[in-house]
């Protein structure tokens, strides 16, 4: 695991959009696995900035973001879908048939989690995967569990994590309580793996993951498993390591 120590979010913004850029002009047909959220909004407006500068062309890119709330269309505000084409796609010169979003819509589970999964394995997998970091370390919509979930599945969102979203909806209980997500096993499955995180409310959780053992209850712990994961975050998230954990990373 390689631990970057960024200045503040904008520091951590532009040191991920680097490293999604190098994945990209190494390999231009590249699968890029997308998060949503608060924390990877400045990474993507630091990837337009260098599609606008003609130094990205994602023409050939084809992306596959990690969940989306169940029950929700694509042109509603809170969608997945409607985030991803507002922050970065419609931006950049992706084709929407290379961008793949799990559909919120479709009511039969079991058909769109098979499906979903059958749509990463004949993109021939992940090979970047972007990961921001929830309260209780879910990464996608993995929650806190007795075990890891492996592949495309739909999930009870926790009170947590309904609280921590709510900030983007009229009220809490306009928060859907439902999503449907990528899989432990999948987001293992990527060749590589970024995690960003920033501000102090992350800290204790980051620690956790880094620091602790491995165990469903914090999701995020089994990239201790992976064999690259590059994580970058801003010196608020790392506060709660000393010098001498993080000179070990």
């Amino acid at each position: 695991m390689k631990l970057y120590c960024a200045e503040d979010y904008d520091a951590m913004s532009r040191k991920a959009a680097n490293f999604i850029s190098a994945q990209v002009i190494m390999k231009p047909d590249c699968v890029l696995g997308l998060a949503t959220g608060s924390t990877p909004i400045g990474t993507y407006k630091q990837l337009i900035e260098k599609f606008n500068n003609g130094d990205l062309d994602f023409s050939q890119v084809k992306t596959a973001n990690l969940d989306e709330y169940k029950g929700l269309t694509k042109d509603n505000d809170q969608s997945y879908y409607y985030f991803m084409h507002t922050n970065l796609f419609k931006h950049i010169n992706i084709k929407e048939e290379n961008t793949n979003i799990p559909n919120g819509m479709e009511p039969d589970a079991e058909k769109e989690c098979k499906g979903y999964d059958k749509v990463i394995e004949e993109l021939g997998g992940v090979d970047l995967q972007l990961l921001g970091l929830g309260h209780n370390g879910h990464i996608g919509f993995n929650e806190p569990d007795d075990s890891f979930a492996k592949g495309t599945h739909i999930v009870d969102l926790q009170e947590s994590t309904i609280e921590a979203n709510k900030r983007f909806f009229a009220s809490a209980d306009d928060v859907p309580r439902q999503a449907y997500t990528m899989g432990i096993k999948t987001i293992m499955m990527a060749r590589k793996v970024l995690l960003i995180v920033s501000g102090a409310d992350k800290a204790e959780i980051l620690h956790k993951v880094i620091c602790g053992p491995v165990t469903p209850q914090v999701p995020a712990s089994i990239l201790q498993m992976h064999n690259d994961v590059t994580v970058i975050a801003d010196k608020a998230a790392l506060s709660k390591f000393t010098q001498q954990e993080l000179e070990q990373l």
